[in-house]
């Protein structure tokens, strides 16, 4: 069973979902089975990189809001990332472009640790603050999950892995996706959202037991 899932490293909602498919996995009889691709996705490609820039003040600008609005909505969402065990700490996230991040997550694929680098990239943003579009901060993150410092940091000093970040984001256009996370089970059945693990799990037996039918 094969499970791609569209994403993007500044989306709190594909930590989240990424959370609860975890917990849905966990509980999953067969998911030795399962093969998990993360596919990149952009909300948008038209960031530049602000270290020096409110999360809150950014998303009052891009939404139209007020700060005192922009700042109870991150509230909300640190408030739902700790019902799945996740802290959230937006007064420190770093406003950043993450289309590097992404081509570091191919990377991170080709050595089948592509999970673990979606973990890192999620916990630098969300939880420690840390610059995800900063080529250092990302050779530590490779460092970090067992990639040499040396291949990370080749990789980002070229175009590597640019045409494959393009490739998926033009996949999900292709597929209808406009937000994410957005979760493609075996190119057959879709969930989007960050879901209850409930609703995964239940998609995960389905399909399992249909490909016995028809075996």
């Amino acid at each position: 069973m094969k499970i791609e899932i569209w994403s993007d490293v500044m989306c709190p909602f594909c930590y989240i979902g990424k959370r609860k498919f975890e917990k849905a996995l966990a509980e999953f009889p067969h998911r030795d089975t399962v093969q998990i691709e993360w596919k990149s996705f952009q909300l948008d490609p038209s960031i530049v990189t602000q270290p020096g820039k409110s999360i809150h003040q950014f998303l009052a600008e891009r939404k139209g809001f007020t700060l005192e609005k922009a700042k109870e909505m991150n509230e909300y969402v640190t408030s739902l990332a700790q019902k799945v065990g996740l802290s959230f700490h937006f007064e420190k996230a770093v406003v950043a472009n993450s289309f590097d991040a992404h081509r570091f997550s191919h990377l991170a694929k080709q050595h089948n640790l592509q999970n673990e680098a979606e973990e890192a990239l999620f916990k630098a943003y969300f939880t420690d603050g840390q610059n995800t579009a900063d080529h250092q901060t990302l050779i530590q993150l490779g460092t970090h999950i067992g990639l040499p410092s040396e291949l990370v940091a080749s990789m980002l000093l070229s175009r590597q892995f640019a045409p494959d970040v393009t490739a998926d984001i033009a996949q999900a256009s292709a597929l209808g996706v406009t937000d994410v996370p957005f979760f493609v089970v075996n190119r057959q059945y879709a969930i989007s959202g960050a879901q209850e693990s409930d609703t995964f799990l239940q998609l995960l037996n389905k399909v399992y037991n249909e490909s016995l039918q028809s075996a």
